[in-house]
């Protein structure tokens, strides 16, 4: 009798982790994190070239961003704006453009070489994104930061007044979570039931001026999200492509539960070049000719340089 109980409790724990966790080949992991080297390379020579742009929060949301495009969104490259029957991500922290760029160009939304344009005049590829020249891939402005979960919680009720049963994805950085706009949204989702969306919090603990606590804490953010009614997710490794991945897949197996999810990813700022990381100083600055050089030479080219 025993037996069978602890038999029964086995079967049920592999049956749940199955269902919560998609198992990955090492071959799986290992192609997207060659999209990711590929990925950083395209940031820094990206923000070089113009002497301008947001390397390091781009360089810290690079797996996050892989993982998300390369296996886990269900998307059409055949961009439509109103996105019927896939799901939508939308980036609340527009300044990474960077590594949203990369991987939307690496996904196939728009020629790679368009990426060689990034900050230009007249490029469709500006410093925060927009949809006036129709990039695709692109469905918000979002040059002010706060903004975006307000954007994707209309998006999320479109979804289920059609019935669709996509998933809403967007991304905000910590420092950006400052920002009161986010709180009316955050209130508002668990008011109404919002069970189609999943928030990504990047928690590096930096931004622009310092670390949060020094700028402005926001204190256990976890306990503010729940005290809101969000389900809540925390992932310490948030740039490690399996962590990342389980991560995210068992946030999925949570929703249309009645309840909004949110992933508080704990990312380097900076990661893979090692002159960048642990500081806020690479918020918004170019890496030189020779800075250039080191961080290409500490990520191999693996897909091919545009």
């Amino acid at each position: 009798m025993l037996h069978s109980i602890k038999m029964n409790i086995f079967i049920y724990l592999i049956n749940y982790i199955c269902h919560t966790f998609k198992i990955y080949k090492m071959t799986d992991i290992l192609k997207l994190e060659n999209i990711t080297t590929q990925v950083r390379r395209d940031i820094v020579r990206m923000v070089h070239a113009n002497s301008s742009g947001h390397p390091g929060g781009s360089l810290g949301c690079a797996e996050f961003m892989v993982a998300l495009y390369f296996e886990v969104m269900n998307h059409n490259t055949d961009f439509k704006m109103d996105g019927i029957g896939e799901d939508i991500f939308y980036l609340s922290n527009g300044h990474i453009s960077p590594v949203w760029y990369s991987v939307l160009a690496r996904s196939g939304y728009f020629p790679v070489s368009e990426l060689a344009t990034f900050r230009k005049l007249d490029s469709r590829l500006q410093g925060h994104p927009a949809t006036h020249e129709g990039l695709e891939g692109i469905r918000m402005a979002s040059g002010s930061l706060g903004q975006g979960l307000s954007v994707a919680m209309g998006t999320c009720q479109a979804k289920k007044l059609n019935n669709d049963n996509s998933i809403v994805y967007t991304l905000h950085g910590d420092g950006e979570l400052q920002e009161g706009q986010n709180w009316e949204a955050i209130m508002y989702a668990a008011a109404n039931n919002i069970d189609n969306i999943i928030a990504t919090v990047d928690y590096n603990q930096k931004q622009i001026d310092g670390t949060l606590d020094d700028v402005l804490s926001l204190g256990d953010l976890k306990a503010k999200f729940e005290a809101f009614g969000w389900m809540v997710f925390e992932e310490e490794r948030g740039n490690d492509m399996e962590s990342v991945l389980n991560v995210i897949n068992a946030a999925k197996s949570e929703t249309k539960k009645g309840k909004p999810i949110v992933i508080l990813l704990y990312t380097e700022m900076g990661n893979g070049i090692d002159y960048m990381m642990g500081t806020h100083k690479w918020h918004g600055s170019a890496p030189n000719d020779e800075q250039l050089q080191i961080a290409l030479n500490q990520n191999e080219e693996t897909l091919g340089d545009y």
